[in-house]
């Protein structure tokens, strides 16, 4: 694609940035196939291709974001399906990015959407602010049907029915290794999951433990920025993402680590970023060196060499839901059911595996009409495997399927842990009682 960017344009590093991937994309429209917004609503302009064009049109001209740019870039999931399917290698995820950066700083929305992303981004990224903000919205969840905005509707909607209390796994210390130790690692333990589900991050430290890994839950880590980054407000992303690269170099220098170990496939995208996101700044050596340790879960527990178990399964069969963020983001498609499989598990698939959910960070709450018609898609392909269960490495995911299946939905890494010698996951007690 021909750019016409200046030479005074092209001193900023976000338009330099930003003009390699527009001058990489031949508008050959591959990425329509896989989009799933395009697929919802057949408009160009909700397409990869379609949103390119927008985004070049507005960083040429300098010009003010307009609500016709800002509508359809809101609109896109940053699912990252297009970077999957492009034979270019447009990097769609770094150009999307900084135009929500730009529309950030130069498109006033509307006050009560203002209002509702300051009020996301001082939440969510916060547990015990998000466990009180839970458990009002529990309260109020009958009341659902009388919000006046659908956005609020869906906020209410998607309240669990339980909270579970605060693992005390999450607060600052070290797990020795059982055994021989093989393995220094940091787990990230993350913000929104350690309130909306404590049993991931206790059976990834057991499941580490058992392989020999010493487990490092590092002081003065957090949220790892994702949900203030796509918002575009990037000076409160990276305030965030700068504390846990501080407290990963720290152990890095000291002790050493051989990985920073990420259960939730949405922040390790982001983490596996921070080398590009500090590339300027004062951080930018140390948050490359975190950027090239960190790790999903399920490629740490790949060169452990998980115990194979072929009578474990105990005829449950696996339906099994690939995180955007891990098949397209991380590019990581085949060690989760690679490891299923290797403990014994049947592992299906549903079709059309490359979609998204609909959940993506806070879309579900922000675009609630397209995020309900893709759960409804994805829960009807992976109900029609037939599953036992569900297995996903995502806890957005999990939440959104969840909310729209009675069949149990349950992380990878429980599965792993329930078959290596930990307790029978919390979601499937019901089916062993039975």
């Amino acid at each position: 694609m021909q750019t016409t960017f200046t030479p005074e344009q092209l001193t900023d590093p976000g338009i330099a940035r930003s003009n390699e991937i527009l001058r990489s994309c031949v508008h050959c429209g591959f990425c329509t196939a896989t989009c799933p917004t395009y697929q919802v609503l057949g408009d160009e302009l909700d397409s990869p291709r379609g949103r390119i064009y927008l985004i070049k049109d507005m960083l040429e001209n300098e010009r003010q974001a307009d609500e016709k740019t800002v509508k359809h870039i809101d609109r896109c999931l940053s699912c990252l399906a297009c970077m999957t399917t492009c034979p270019s290698g447009v990097h769609y995820m770094h150009l999307v990015d900084h135009a929500r950066e730009y529309i950030e700083n130069t498109y006033k929305r509307p006050l009560f959407e203002r209002v509702l992303r300051w009020t996301l981004a001082r939440i969510l990224p916060y547990p015990m602010r998000f466990r009180v903000a839970m458990l009002g919205a529990k309260i109020a969840k009958p009341f659902a049907g009388l919000m006046p905005d659908k956005r609020l509707r869906a906020m209410l909607e998607m309240a669990p029915k339980t909270i579970p209390p605060v693992s005390r796994n999450d607060d600052p210390q070290v797990f020795p290794a059982i055994g021989e130790r093989r393995k220094r690692v940091a787990l990230m333990t993350g913000c929104a999951q350690r309130a909306l589900n404590t049993d991931i991050n206790d059976a990834t430290i057991r499941v580490l433990r058992r392989l020999g890994c010493e487990v490092v839950i590092a002081d003065g880590q957090g949220c790892c920025g994702a949900l203030t980054h796509h918002m575009g407000k990037t000076q409160e992303s990276h305030g965030t993402a700068a504390k846990n690269i501080r407290a990963w170099w720290g152990e890095m220098q000291g002790e050493g680590l051989d990985a920073i170990v990420i259960n939730t496939s949405g922040c390790g995208t982001t983490v596996k970023d921070y080398g590009h996101m500090f590339r300027n700044e004062a951080l930018a050596e140390e948050a490359a060196a975190v950027s090239a340790i960190a790790k999903d879960i399920s490629e740490v527990l790949i060169e452990l060499d998980v115990p194979e178990h072929e009578k474990f399964s105990q005829g449950l069969t696996v339906a099994y839901h690939a995180a955007c963020s891990l098949q397209h983001g991380q590019q990581i498609k085949t060690f989760p059911k690679d490891l299923l499989r290797q403990v014994g598990f049947k592992v299906v698939e549903p079709q059309d595996a490359h979609l998204c959910c609909g959940s993506a960070g806070t879309y579900n709450l922000m675009q609630p009409d397209i995020s309900k018609e893709l759960k409804a898609r994805k829960v009807e392909t992976l109900e029609a495997t037939k599953p036992d269960l569900i297995a996903a490495g995502n806890i957005g995911c999990m939440m959104q399927i969840g909310s729209g299946t009675g069949v149990p939905i349950v992380h990878t890494v429980e599965l792993i842990d329930w078959a290596t010698g930990g307790p029978v996951p919390r979601a499937l007690q019901k089916i062993k009682a039975a």
